[in-house]
């Protein structure tokens, strides 16, 4: 179980231990070319494909995607119907490959209201995957920050009902949708906008925020070390004062790994 960053400070490090990205535009890259929307979310495939060998090349443990949302069942029914498709052909294409690069694979969200057929590939890809350790990559399908503390909050309950009213955020992170990863360090919002859309809500308490205009299809190993640079820049404080830091580290000091 990792430590949580309101109870106590994580190591400096120079490159996120877990990266997390909301990968924003890629029908408005698709607009701007004169395309379909869907091509958009094809060619933001092969962006995952490209920033998923980037983050093993720069020791980064962990990678959270948001794919789909909860929200995102409002979209027009021809581009719902699009995304679970190539959701399905994503995974039958590239588990082998994930597995050969060493990368465990996760898959968060409330899934019931996915085909049997996407379930039962995602749950042998998390199978096959299970013990690799090189990166972790959480694709959250179906996801809200809401629904996760919503389905914590309910698990908690039913698992200890005698302690109800004396819940502790320790007593609660166990029963979040990824207790099995260290909460973010980099957030990452592609296309412009900047918010976090019901995004790993509870764990975001302390993440470091960068928002980019690049679309998602355009979001390549140099974006991705923008970023990089961006959070070796910001003085990570955890609550306490800039003078803190400064006595308690006078000098830059990161953690590689």
């Amino acid at each position: 179980m990792f430590s949580s960053s309101t109870r106590s400070i994580p190591a400096r490090r120079a490159v996120p231990r877990h990266l997390a990205i909301i990968m924003d535009g890629n029908g408005r890259w698709a607009k701007k070319r004169f395309l379909p929307r869907v091509a958009g979310h094809q060619q933001g495939v092969e962006t995952v494909r490209q920033v998923v060998k980037a983050c093993i090349e720069r020791g980064i443990e962990y990678l959270t995607l948001f794919a789909f949302s909860s929200e995102n069942w409002r979209r027009p029914s021809e581009e719902v119907s699009f995304l679970m498709n190539l959701f399905i052909a994503a995974l039958e294409r590239e588990i082998g490959r994930l597995h050969s690069s060493g990368v465990r694979l996760r898959v968060v969200g409330d899934l019931a209201a996915f085909e049997p057929r996407l379930i039962d590939l995602i749950r042998r890809g998390e199978n096959l995957t299970a013990d690799n350790r090189r990166l972790t990559l959480t694709v959250a399908a179906n996801y809200g920050g809401r629904w996760d503390l919503m389905q914590a909050f309910n698990g908690l309950a039913l698992a200890y009902p005698e302690k109800a009213g004396s819940f502790t955020e320790a007593d609660l992170e166990p029963f979040l949708a990824m207790s099995y990863a260290p909460e973010p360090d980099l957030f990452v919002r592609t296309g412009g906008e900047q918010r976090i859309s019901n995004f790993l809500l509870w764990q975001l308490a302390y993440c470091e925020l960068y928002f980019t205009d690049a679309f998602w299809p355009d979001f390549d190993a140099a974006a991705l070390d923008e970023a990089i640079a961006s959070y070796r820049r910001r003085e990570r404080r955890f609550g306490r004062t800039s003078e803190q830091l400064l006595a308690a580290s006078p000098a830059p000091s990161f953690t590689d790994a």
